[in-house]
């Protein structure tokens, strides 16, 4: 006892001050109160109800013009084939992405509706329950076949292939290299897949390699982690919203070089390139097997719905377990897988018809260069390309309101086009508005000609 209060009384005067404000401080936390009620008069009921009357919800989505384009349909009468009748006028189709004019080729129906009278409309299952159709398997074999590969997969809706397939493999954790001038049904995939997401600029290899050796350094610090963390890089064969093509032999390069996987989405090539048309791997003479996985849609080339993927087989089979859009929907209707068949059909007995949309889309392309005001975006030998302003107003709407004029008095010249559209709000990139021009070999040469000279004249009229 002695010793103790001879250390308390040796100890520093701060020190008893120190104890006594904790002292005090945790006696004030026990007993006061921790809220304070706030104080407030009660309202009468008529209070109450003016109140409420005035309360104004926030809406539900932002107010959108009555005349926005999205609101008003041009309404189509019959086939969106050579000719289209839209809004009850007859015009060229130069809008649909019917590139090998199959949309209303007689076969094509023919087997379709061959496969409406043994199967019916729909399927009402996914492909895992009661969905699998032998037309089904027939196709994807089809379609493995013409690719030279392994195994093929394929989904009921064009949008939803690459949408599933990206997730299917890369997770959170992961990185993705991706082209900013990517398309929508990519960046929905890469949103879904919670992936770490890098953008390259637009075809460019040096700015691809330099976020490559950048994330090779960042490996090198962290090792175990970078054991585990997969790369991929994706790309378009022929981009969507610019009509270019990808530099495939380089990406192959860096691919090797870097240790990643690529992910090629073909749904604007195939059925366009190559001599056979399988595609930019077809065009530049790759091997397909350098390529881990290529997707594409059934709704251009081969004029029906849905998309396919195609691989190695154990990297297909996956998506059969993992593919979102594979998984959950009702399959194909049997009536549309076959007519993709005979699509195929048709492709394979053709080859020349290649070699003749390359030549349209040449002739067209070089016809509308020189336009006052417009310039063409995209390389000849795609079949759809665009035209933009070659200098803006600074305003997005007025620049759209211009492109549409041009659009609407093409339609009344008898030639139909469309304007491209975006979901501006989600777009990560958002290209610039553009008249989108689409090519097929239904096209003769007159009315190639005609379509450029009505632009021109068009375009000088509502641009000056």
């Amino acid at each position: 006892m002695c010793c103790l209060q001879e250390t308390h009384l040796r100890a520093p005067a701060y020190h008893l001050i120190l104890e006594g404000i904790l002292i005090l401080w945790i006696i004030r936390l026990l007993f006061s109160k921790t809220y304070k009620l706030q104080e407030r008069s009660d309202l009468t009921v008529k209070e109450k109800e003016e109140l409420i009357e005035e309360w104004q919800p926030e809406p539900l989505v932002p107010p959108i013009s009555k005349d926005h384009p999205a609101l008003n349909y041009n309404i189509v009468s019959g086939p969106p084939s050579h000719s289209i009748v839209v809004n009850g006028k007859e015009c060229i189709n130069f809008a649909s992405f019917n590139f090998l004019g199959l949309l209303d080729n007689p076969r094509v129906k023919a087997a379709a509706l061959a496969s409406l009278k043994k199967y019916g409309v729909g399927t009402c299952g996914p492909r895992g329950f009661y969905g699998t159709f032998d037309v089904h398997l027939d196709l994807e074999d089809r379609l493995a076949k013409f690719m030279k590969t392994e195994e093929a997969i394929i989904y009921s809706y064009g949008f939803a292939t690459i949408a599933s397939a990206i997730p299917a493999y890369s997770k959170r954790g992961d990185i993705v290299f991706v082209d900013r001038a990517a398309c929508f049904a990519i960046q929905k995939g890469l949103q879904a897949s919670r992936s770490n997401i890098k953008l390259f600029d637009h075809n460019d290899m040096a700015d691809l390699e330099r976020l490559l050796k950048e994330q090779e350094i960042e490996d090198q610090k962290n090792p175990r982690k970078a054991r585990v963390t997969r790369r991929f890089i994706v790309v378009e064969g022929l981009y969507m919203n610019t009509g270019t093509i990808c530099p495939l032999p380089e990406l192959v390069q860096l691919k090797y070089k870097y240790k990643a996987r690529i992910f090629l989405e073909e749904s604007l090539s195939f059925g366009v390139l190559g001599e056979h048309g399988r595609g930019v791997t077809e065009h530049f003479g790759i091997n397909i097997d350098d390529i881990d996985l290529i997707s594409a849609n059934m709704e251009n080339a081969l004029a029906s719905i849905g998309g396919f993927c195609c691989g190695r087989s154990f990297v297909i089979d996956h998506q059969r377990l993992s593919g979102q859009g594979y998984c959950f929907s009702a399959s194909l209707p049997p009536l549309l897988a076959a007519a993709a068949i005979e699509a195929l059909n048709i492709m394979e007995e053709n080859p020349g018809i290649f070699a003749v949309l390359k030549e349209k889309c040449k002739r067209i392309h070089k016809a509308l260069q020189g336009i006052s005001g417009l310039k063409v975006v995209g390389e000849a030998l795609s079949p759809a390309f665009h035209l933009q302003l070659e200098a803006s107003t600074g305003s997005r709407e007025q620049d759209a309101k211009l492109l549409q004029e041009i659009v609407r008095q093409c339609m009344d010249r008898s030639i139909a086009l469309t304007q491209a559209r975006y979901l501006e709000r989600e777009e990560k990139c958002l290209p610039p508005p553009s008249i989108r021009v689409v090519v097929t070999v239904e096209q003769t040469e007159e009315e190639l000609e005609k379509a450029a000279s009505t632009i021109k004249e068009v375009a000088q009229a509502v641009l000056g």
